[in-house]
């Protein structure tokens, strides 16, 4: 027997994005807290691109900072460019983006770790778990140390059995040849796990020192300061440009007469890919009518020449990388640092986990992040800062914490993720998102700070700061109501020149705010606006003018609610209900629902089915598994 360490309330494994969240939040919580990680050098690793946020992803960062969470305190104190996407089209798909100083990030993520009171840092590799009875206890070292614990969060990334493949090269590695975790992965299939094989790939480093920036077109930061956290006061001016140029007929010719030395394509790669991020050869021929494809160049950071060629993700031999970089415009003689590869892991299928990421097989086990099957370091970390919470409360006998769809992207994720499961790396878009008018980046403290302080997550100071910002944004669009603007000669100039229509008759200002191109500003510039916050006065003008919409939104959110509130009895028999069709009760007996409004959202479960199972349950007699 190897040495038996401390009892711990909550372990974590692995220490990437999903298990700095999750151990924060855990130790936040009041909860003794152990971090297991492979490599204390690699606490919240980037090794794909160095960004936060984006599309979907940025909203999640601002979801994890109205939390409580760290995520976006992180990247605002070390980014090198932020950029606010989307500012030409509607509220719901604006996102903040920032570029990362990838060796900063995990400086400043890893002190915030260390210095944070109940959490334990610890470097070692987790080969088992300890299962007694169907409950997770703790877990065992590769030098058999053991650690009880009474709650286990799982967050290995694609680190079980990760292979590393380059052309017709493989070899056992976690990303970025770091150590993969091997027996972990069989530990879990040993246990009863469904797993599942998928791939993720990245593009080639260059020097900067290599790169002709004149053949490529500069992409500034925004002028504008930025944050991602709602506690942020101190912004970084001092920005780095990223570039961009494309892809060629040269390029396209290259790769469609080398597709043959391709591992995608030869069969030597068996995991699936993320769709939403194809391999530059994958983009090739799926899109063989397009001309060119963007590359980014974004710099790693600032005391670094590598540079990362977003876009150019692929798996292709070493040689046929270097002749590929050659024909980008402004790469013709780059200096290749980091050969682009493709690694292929394991992941859990993720209709094993219960809403709260425990697992249905063995209680106290939590998983979070790519192990459940997701990509991106924004969704991991959305996950973890929910495991974390959710071991914790198990911990001290409270209720899980649900986010529901209609109140965060994180919920979106999760609910996605448990109830229909996925056969490729999840990647979280706007688009998956039924109620995206109501989860935008402006309003992601007034969806969850309430949650964050009754948690315990939130401080006084910053829950009597944002009480103030809601009671200030409430009064001033009842006191737009009020006022009234006339069409004096001096207001309707001033439209003219702002270029709206003249007023023909006195109204609101709350009814003039309404139309598309008038702002808050131009309402000052009238003289009927208060001297408020820019945050304030972004939530006055957003609520005001899509109020209708807003207001279907939530017509359709009270809707699933009621559906969500006719729970599912845990161990119903799903194969004793007459009249179910045979798909359904296969599907539900394997996602095990535990309300209707989840039920309806199961794939190949049909309104019908919904009907009949409306029906059963609320006849009262339940047939019960196993009695």
């Amino acid at each position: 027997m190897g040495y038996k360490g401390e009892s711990y309330d909550v372990i974590v494994v692995g220490a990437g994005h999903a298990g700095v969240e999750a151990g924060l939040a855990s130790a936040r919580m009041g909860a003794k807290t152990l971090m297991l990680t492979l490599n204390l050098d690699s606490v919240a690793f980037m090794p794909c691109n160095p960004s936060v946020g984006g599309p979907a992803k940025g909203i999640v960062v601002r979801e994890i900072d109205a939390l409580g969470g760290e995520m976006g305190r992180n990247i605002d104190k070390t980014h090198i460019q932020m950029r606010m996407l989307n500012t030409g089209k509607g509220p719901a798909v604006r996102a903040l983006r920032a570029q990362a100083d990838k060796v900063l990030y995990q400086s400043e993520m890893k002190k915030t770790l260390e210095q944070e009171e109940n959490l334990t840092l610890l470097q070692g590799m987790v080969e088992r778990l300890i299962v007694e009875d169907g409950v997770c206890k703790g877990v065992v070292t590769k030098t058999g140390a053991e650690y009880d614990a009474k709650a286990v969060i799982l967050t290995t990334g694609t680190f079980l059995r990760g292979k590393i493949i380059i052309g017709d090269l493989s070899y056992e590695s976690g990303p970025n040849n770091m150590q993969p975790s091997i027996n972990l992965s069989y530990h879990l299939q040993e246990l009863g796990f469904d797993m599942v094989r998928f791939k993720t790939g990245t593009p080639p480093r260059v020097n900067n020192k290599s790169i002709d920036y004149s053949k490529a077109e500069i992409q500034p930061g925004d002028e504008e300061p930025r944050a991602f956290s709602y506690e942020t006061t101190k912004y970084i001016t001092d920005q780095l440009p990223c570039w961009l140029t494309y892809t060629g007929e040269e390029t396209h010719e290259l790769i469609n007469s080398n597709l043959h030395r391709s591992p995608m394509y030869s069969g030597m790669i068996e995991g699936t890919g993320p769709r939403y991020c194809p391999s530059i050869e994958d983009k090739i021929v799926r899109f063989n009518d397009k001309p060119r494809h963007q590359i980014f160049l974004e710099p790693e950071g600032r005391d670094t020449n590598e540079v990362y060629v977003q876009g150019l993700s692929t798996s292709l031999p070493e040689d046929l990388q270097r002749k590929i970089l050659a024909t980008i415009p402004g790469l013709e003689k780059a200096e290749m640092m980091r050969a682009g590869y493709a690694i292929e892991y394991d992941a859990i299928v993720p209709t094993q986990l219960w809403p709260s990421l425990e697992t249905k097989r063995i209680q106290n086990l939590f998983t979070a992040g790519q192990l459940n099957g997701t990509s991106g370091y924004e969704e991991a970390a959305g996950q973890g800062i929910m495991a974390g919470i959710n071991a914790a409360r198990k911990v001290q006998d409270k209720e899980p914490v649900i986010l529901d769809r209609s109140q965060a992207y994180i919920g979106v994720l999760i609910d996605d993720l448990v109830t229909k499961g996925t056969n490729e790396p999840y990647r979280l878009l706007t688009s998956r998102a039924e109620y995206r008018l109501l989860l935008r980046h402006d309003n992601a403290d007034l969806r969850l700070t309430d949650l964050g302080y009754e948690i315990g997550f939130i401080k006084q100071e910053r829950f009597d700061r944002f009480t103030k910002k809601k009671e200030q944004i409430e009064a001033e669009k009842k006191r737009l109501e009020k006022v009234i603007v006339k069409p004096t000669p001096e207001v309707q100039e001033k439209l003219r020149n702002a270029g709206v229509t003249e007023l023909k008759d006195a109204t609101s200002a709350a009814t003039l705010l309404k139309r598309p191109e008038v702002t808050y500003g131009l309402l000052a510039q009238l003289g009927v606006g208060e001297e408020v916050s820019d945050e304030v006065a972004e939530q006055v003008e957003i609520q005001t003018k899509y109020a209708g919409y807003i207001e279907k939104q939530l017509q359709q959110v009270d809707r699933m609610k009621k559906m969500d509130e006719k729970k599912i009895p845990e161990d119903i028999d799903y194969f004793a209900i007459q009249g179910l069709a045979n798909e359904a009760k296969q599907k539900l007996n394997e996602v095990r629902p535990l309300s209707i409004g989840q039920a309806s959202r199961v794939s190949g479960v049909n309104p019908s089915d919904i009907s009949i199972l409306l029906v059963y349950i609320e006849q009262g007699k339940i047939a019960r598994v196993g009695k």
